[in-house]
Order: structure tokens, then sequence, then C-alpha cells
């Protein structure tokens, strides 16, 4: 019993060394590999010692064939192909995926005849389209614009910045949310800037196998700000206001001016009236009393005049009152 397990144990550990030293005789690189739609793609496998065959595979199917002795490779599809990395060894050889597609991600598998399999992991990606809806913006100096970049048909979702005038936009000032849309991803971001100058704004979105981000942008024009009246409005106001508290200072003191020499006039003038009414109370008797009477005769005088009268015309009596 315990040598059956001796034995059984022993097979194993021959059995896992010699896994070892297969997984050892292929040699993949790289093992992770990720690239743009359309784009080639290169895996490299390194085979230690003697090979008759190798396949290679692509999600799951097999898409090429290499014959050692015959110098034969056939590929499945011109998108396929492989060659010797050196002239004088078989022992690198190089696969190339031509424009490659979205099915092609996957595992990338090379199998060497007698050989433990070796596998690497292919991702692909595909960029879409970029657009800033509605065109330049015109906006008054001070204000605010708000923008909207919206990408369309990208795998996986892009990162999405700004810029403004070629300087980055802080990530405090914009917001980008994406939803998937099939196999694919649709992005919105919003960016919020405060127009201070005329700015040329750009909304970039990319990849980690875009060389260059794809970008779309518009231009920002500002509007002279019109003039703030409130200022000049309240100074005039001011001015105003004073201007018209001095007018009615003004008219008040010629009012009470001109009252008062009014008063003071009438009183003068009723002054002069009582000290006159005064006057012809006290000087009427003495003026009547000292008053001389023209027409007073003597008595002598009067005589004659009756005599001369009475001797050759009417007879005519003067007399007079005092």
């Amino acid at each position: 019993m315990m040598t059956s397990w001796k034995i059984w144990f022993g097979l194993m550990s021959v059995c896992l060394l010699q896994s070892r030293v297969m997984s050892q005789k292929v040699q993949l690189e790289p093992l992770n590999s990720t690239a743009l739609r359309d784009s080639d793609v290169q895996f490299t496998a390194t085979i230690q010692g003697d090979w008759e065959v190798t396949n290679w595979g692509v999600g799951g199917i097999q898409v090429l064939t290499i014959v050692n002795s015959t110098d034969n490779i056939i590929p499945s599809a011109d998108r396929f192909s492989a060659r010797f990395c050196f002239d004088t060894s078989r022992s690198c050889v190089e696969f190339t995926i031509h424009n490659v597609t979205r099915a092609d991600a996957g595992e990338v598998v090379c199998s060497v005849q007698g050989h433990q399999p070796a596998t690497a992991q292919l991702y692909v990606q595909e960029s879409g389209t970029v657009s800033i809806p509605g065109g330049n913006v015109t906006v008054m100096q001070g204000g605010e614009v708000e923008l909207e970049c919206v990408t369309t048909a990208w795998f996986p979702a892009p990162t999405v910045s700004w810029t403004q005038n070629g300087q980055v936009v802080n990530s405090s000032l914009y917001n980008t949310t994406s939803t998937p849309d099939g196999d694919s991803f649709n992005s919105t971001s919003t960016v919020r800037l405060t127009a201070s100058r005329s700015a040329r704004v750009e909304c970039l979105a990319s990849l980690s196998t875009l060389t260059a981000p794809q970008s779309s942008s518009v231009y920002i024009q500002i509007v002279p700000k019109p003039p703030d009246w409130t200022v000049l409005i309240a100074v005039v106001v001011s001015f105003g206001s004073c201007g018209l508290l001095v007018f009615l200072i003004l008219g008040i003191m010629i009012c009470y001016k001109h009252r008062k020499e009014k008063k003071q006039n009438y009183q003068d003038e009723m002054r002069r009236v009582r000290t006159h009414s005064q006057l012809s109370v006290i000087d009427t008797p003495e003026q009547v009393r000292g008053r001389v009477n023209e027409s007073y005769e003597p008595e002598n005088q009067r005589n004659d005049t009756i005599n001369w009268t009475e001797s050759g015309y009417r007879k005519h009596r003067h007399m007079t009152f005092v």
C-alpha cells in the first residue's frame, strides 16, 4: 500500500516537471496587448528546440498554420500573416493580425505540436466621434457660458478633458457621464466657464491606443459689457438732490426775506398812517382857528361898500362867516 502511494507520487512529480518543461518550451510576447480597431498587432513566439507544426488561434478559431519542414505558412484569411524573425533560425515566429476588429479581442494562442500552448490576451479599442453642439458662442464679458461635448460609439468609454486657449481646464469645472449603447459607449461632458476674454475652447476624447486625442472646438466671442449707469445715476441723483435742497433752502430764505420786508413795509406804512392821523387830529383845530379869511373886511370897509352900492347899484350885502 505504501509502495503504490510512492509510485503514484513519483508519477505525479514527473508529470508536473514535464509540464513545467513543456510550458517553458514556447514563450509568447506580449502576454497582454491593446490595439486600436483597424490597426495591426503583432505577437512573437520563441520556441525552444525542434518543432514541426505551429498553429495560431484568435478568438477560439484557428487562423494560421506554419509547417517548419516545408516553410509553408497557411493563413485562413488575408488579415493574418506570419514570418520567421531571423533568416538563420526558426526559433522565433512573428504573428500579425492586420486591421484588427472587435471580434479579434480575447485569447491569442500559439500551439506548437508536442508542447504546451502559450496564450496571450488581446484587447481592442474603438474610437468614435466628438462634437460640441451649437457651434461658436457669443457672451457678454464676465458672463458664464456652458458648453456640452458629446462622444458617440467609443469602446471603452473615452477619457474626456477640456482646454481653453491651450490651457487645461480644471476638472472641477466640468462633469462627464458615460452610458452603454450596445457594445460601445456614449459620453456627455458639460463645462461651465466664466467668459473673461475671447477664447478657443476644445473638448478632447482619448484612449490609451490613440496617438493623439480626437477633439472638437468652438470659439467664445466676448461682447463688451454695456456701461453700468448705476454709479452715474447715483451721482446725478445725489448732486440733483443736493442742488434741489440748496434751491429749496434759497427759496425758503428768499420767501422769508420777502415776507419780512413786506411785513416791515406794512408796519412802516401803518406807522406812517397812524402818525399822519395823529398829526391830522392835532393840527385841524389850530388850522381852523388860525386860518386867515381873505374875504373878511373891516367894519368900516364893509359900510363903504354898502354905501357905494346903495348909491349907484343894487344893494348887495356880503357876509363872511369865520
